[in-house]
């Protein structure tokens, strides 16, 4: 990571460029530069992040600073690549990589973090296939919105540091605006990276890329006799606190690829992803997840099969011995299941204000869910209702049953030494009153596409920032959606 950095000023933005991803092997990315736009339009740009990053929100909304987030003009120190990987979609494995994005350098930030800056949506790159290379408004501003409301909750993701309008149609199933998308990562590396390198690279390239990936992310392993094996056990220790953060939100990803699982353990590409309201472990948002592979229920297992590819990519360097290199793969892949586990377990203790363990806890948890389900509770509500100690009277809280389990929770709290109010607290620390529910983000996605109106999206941001604090001015974001007769579905948008 060494190399020769170029910090450049547009204006007073302050943009310090290193391209480290760049010095690895050729076979890893094209240098690809992005497709001009016609008439590109700044519509929301994140301001905090950038400061964070160490830019100035002044530059980048100016003329020159909207051109580089367009795709039109590249920063001084900027060497534009898309990156090659691989995956398996639906269970398929296939060749894939960086068809509407590229990675426009890493940002070195204040802090001397590294950022990769990514353009989605920039134009062809060599692996589009018969792609356009483009994006469409909607799904550029659902990700804008997901992402930071997943930022405000605490949970590992990429981020989203501005959205510009091209002035150009894109076609999807019918006309659309596009848009380009400015994406802010730990890094792009994936599960599909790795696969991508042990399907055609060399053993060589293969260890390369892992060395890279600790260097990048977790240097402090260099030092284990086995670095491979040891960047296997913290991939997937990074994996099962993920996961275990979307089931406690009720988070649904919708497409759980293994070229859509980063490896720093962020969460990466938000497709047809949404939240769930009604507690149901089937649910399903995606429209082309027909046979419900990426259930909410189902999220931990994909992860650990995911997982499963990974370790199979970087088997040769595990142990010379393939049988041994097994074994070892084996070993750190079977401890993700109690990883997350324990992970979600200690999760959900949090959301019921439990500070200590017992045995009989598990069973207390999965007993209130159970109701949940069968009384299609509302996920989000009856946690932070619980928590704010005001069960209302609805189908599962009105009934016996749910009067004999409060009953047990009580019990369970008076066991605790600590004071009834540092549940309460906990509780409401871990149960947020404002998730993205779907039929605000819709509204905000309608009335910017359809109507150009942005401030629906603006004042839905605003909600979504605090999502645990109670604020009466964003009440109506915390209320539960009506009730409908169709299924709610979500889209990729490619």
């Amino acid at each position: 990571m060494d190399g020769k950095r170029a910090k450049i000023t547009l204006g007073k933005a302050d943009w310090n460029f290193d391209n480290s991803y760049s010095r690895l092997p050729q076979v890893f990315f094209r240098k690809t530069n992005p497709t001009p736009v016609r008439l590109p339009k700044l519509i929301v740009l994140n301001e905090t992040l950038a400061v964070s990053l160490g830019l100035d929100a002044q530059a980048l909304r100016s003329t020159a600073g909207v051109a580089i987030l367009a795709g039109n003009q590249i920063p001084p120190g900027s060497l534009p690549l898309a990156q090659a990987y691989a995956g398996h979609q639906f269970g398929h494995f296939t060749m894939l990589g960086d068809g509407r994005a590229l990675l426009i350098g890493e940002q070195i930030t204040p802090r001397g973090e590294r950022s990769d800056i990514q353009l989605k949506g920039s134009g062809q790159t060599p692996y589009s296939r018969r792609g356009d290379g483009r994006a469409a408004l909607g799904p550029m501003l659902r990700e804008y919105i997901i992402s930071e409301a997943m930022h405000a909750l605490g949970i590992a993701t990429t981020r989203s540091l501005a959205v510009v309008t091209t002035g150009e149609d894109v076609i999807r199933d019918t006309e659309q605006p596009g848009a380009v998308l400015t994406r802010v990562a730990a890094s792009h590396l994936r599960v599909g990276t790795f696969q991508y390198a042990a399907t055609w690279g060399t053993i060589e390239e293969l260890r390369a890329l892992a060395d890279y990936a600790i260097q990048r992310h977790f240097p402090f392993v260099k030092a284990e006799e086995n670095r491979y094996l040891a960047l296997l056990h913290e991939v997937v220790r990074r994996q099962a606190a993920l996961i275990a953060k979307w089931q406690l939100v009720g988070f649904v990803h919708g497409v759980m690829n293994t070229d859509n699982m980063a490896i720093a353990g962020e969460t990466i590409d938000y497709g047809p992803c949404a939240f769930m309201d009604v507690y149901d472990p089937k649910t399903v948002f995606s429209s082309i997840d027909t046979e419900g592979r990426y259930a909410y229920g189902n999220q931990p297992d994909v992860a650990g099969w995911n997982l499963a590819r990974f370790a199979e990519a970087i088997l040769p360097l595990l142990h010379v011995d393939r049988s041994q290199a097994i074994r070892l793969a084996q070993d750190a892949v079977a401890a993700f299941s109690a990883q997350f586990q324990y992970q979600w377990l200690a999760g959900m203790r949090a959301k019921l204000g439990i500070l200590n363990e017992e045995t009989e806890d598990e069973t207390l948890i999965q007993d209130l869910l159970g109701m949940m389900k069968k009384r299609r509770a509302d996920y989000t509500h009856t946690f932070r209702s619980l928590s704010l100690n005001r069960p209302g009277d609805d189908a599962l809280f009105g009934s016996e049953e749910f009067s004999r389990w409060s009953e047990r929770w009580q019990a369970r709290l008076g066991r605790q030494k600590e004071i009834r109010e540092a549940s309460q607290q906990l509780m409401q620390q871990s149960s947020p009153e404002r998730i993205p529910r779907n039929h605000r983000v819709e509204e905000a996605l309608e009335a910017a596409v359809q109507q150009g109106d942005f401030s629906v999206m603006g004042r839905l941001l605003q909600a979504l920032a605090r999502p645990f604090a109670h604020l009466p001015e964003y009440a109506e974001y915390a209320d539960i959606p009506p009730t409908s007769n169709r299924p709610y579905r979500t889209f990729c948008g490619t």
